[in-house]
């Protein structure tokens, strides 16, 4: 069994302890970290490098968002995924946390088990993406950003074959890989090489960002 090292990333000391406590109670999660501000969760995770930060949207200074931004960006920590905690699942920083490189969200009120197993998913790297929640938001917010399509991510999707296009949009109204598949006819593993295929085209590093790209690109549209 394989084992996530996690490093929260909580500003209250009573819900951090709290988080930490329950990860630990999982016998293949370890907590390894735990920050109260952002500035420390990016010292931290540089200098214990886990899988997973359990990172809070909202905290003094530097906020969760940027600190995401700043861990992704940088080569000792792009392989650490991040999983937000936010308070309401509308939340307005959702889409700028994912397009900062986040994994996915969570909700303060998620069920201990639930939270739990949303790690070990992102962990595996699977992005964390409700299709009836998330895909709507991501969808809302990138209706609101410029409708120019960034160079590199235009460039990207005139590479992609038809089926390629057509499994980006299954992924982006949030269908797993087996939901793909039985859509389109085809086998699982054949599933797998498109997603390791749009992931190298699209130069995104997991599921999240490839709604992202699909929504950015035009792929699929708000409201579909």
């Amino acid at each position: 069994m394989s084992t996530f090292t996690v490093l929260v990333a909580e500003d209250q000391a009573l819900l951090r302890a709290g988080l930490c406590r329950l990860i630990d109670t999982a016998p293949d999660l370890e907590t390894v970290g735990a920050a109260g501000a952002g500035e420390q969760a990016v010292e931290l995770a540089r200098d214990l490098r886990p899988d997973l930060v359990l990172m809070d949207v909202r905290m003094p200074g530097l906020d969760g968002i940027k600190a995401t931004e700043l861990i992704r960006a940088d080569p000792v920590t792009a392989g650490t995924r991040v999983v937000m905690l936010t308070t309401f699942d509308l939340d307005e920083y959702v889409y700028g946390a994912l397009r900062a490189g986040a994994s996915g969200f969570l909700l303060k009120d998620t069920r201990p088990g639930d939270l739990l197993e949303a790690l070990r998913i992102v962990g595996e790297g699977q992005a964390l993406l409700a299709p009836s929640i998330t895909t709507r938001l991501i969808g809302e917010f990138a209706r609101r950003e410029s409708t120019a399509i960034p160079a590199r991510l235009a460039a990207g999707l005139t590479r992609l074959s038809g089926r390629e296009r057509e499994v980006l949009l299954l992924v982006a109204r949030g269908l797993t890989n087996p939901q793909i598949a039985e859509r389109l006819g085809i086998g699982g593993a054949t599933v797998k090489t498109h997603i390791r295929s749009l992931l190298a085209k699209l130069a995104a590093h997991d599921r999240a960002q490839l709604v992202i790209a699909a929504y950015e690109g035009g792929v699929v549209t708000a409201g579909r």
